[in-house]
């Protein structure tokens, strides 16, 4: 009968140690432009065009509001351990230059390397200015604004006149 309940023991704590082993693994993710090396390899500056880069690589991710209107395409792997934050195990920034003509310039592949992380400090946000409280910020106007309303001889008076 020992050996019976032992074995029981054993048994649970095999499936318990292995339940909570299996909260641990990573979820894995991938976000945005899936990449196909054998066809960025086939946009070639001075050759294609932006009507062949979408036929070649689709739309991208997004495009530059400033300048030549570049064009990104945007490819993330991420990993997330059980409740963690996403983090990014690899990233792929394809940049495809155009020139006044809309022909392809220049091709670029950015990596993981060139991002930046940025950690903020504390919880606030420098800015220029005062420094007010709430209750300055809630009441500062009171008696500040004009003199306008009922009692302004240029306002309408109780009459409505």
């Amino acid at each position: 009968m020992r050996i019976k309940s032992h074995m029981v023991g054993m048994t649970a704590l095999v499936l318990g140690t292995a339940l909570m082993a299996s909260g641990c693994t990573s979820i894995r993710a991938h976000r945005g432009y899936i990449v196909d090396q054998a066809l960025i390899e086939t946009v070639q500056p001075g050759i294609d065009n932006r009507e062949s880069v979408e036929r070649s690589l689709g739309r991208p991710t997004f495009i530059s509001q400033f300048g030549n209107k570049d064009w990104y395409y945007v490819s993330q792997n991420t990993k997330t351990l059980a409740f963690g934050r996403p983090r990014t195990s690899d990233q792929t920034v394809l940049r495809v230059t155009f020139d006044g003509a809309g022909n392809v310039a220049a091709v670029d592949k950015i990596g993981k390397e060139q991002v930046a992380r940025i950690d903020p400090e504390g919880d606030k946000t420098p800015t220029l200015g005062r420094d007010r409280s709430f209750l300055e910020d809630l009441f500062g106007n009171v008696g500040a604004v004009g003199q306008g309303g009922a009692l302004s001889p240029s306002g309408p008076g109780p009459n409505g006149s």
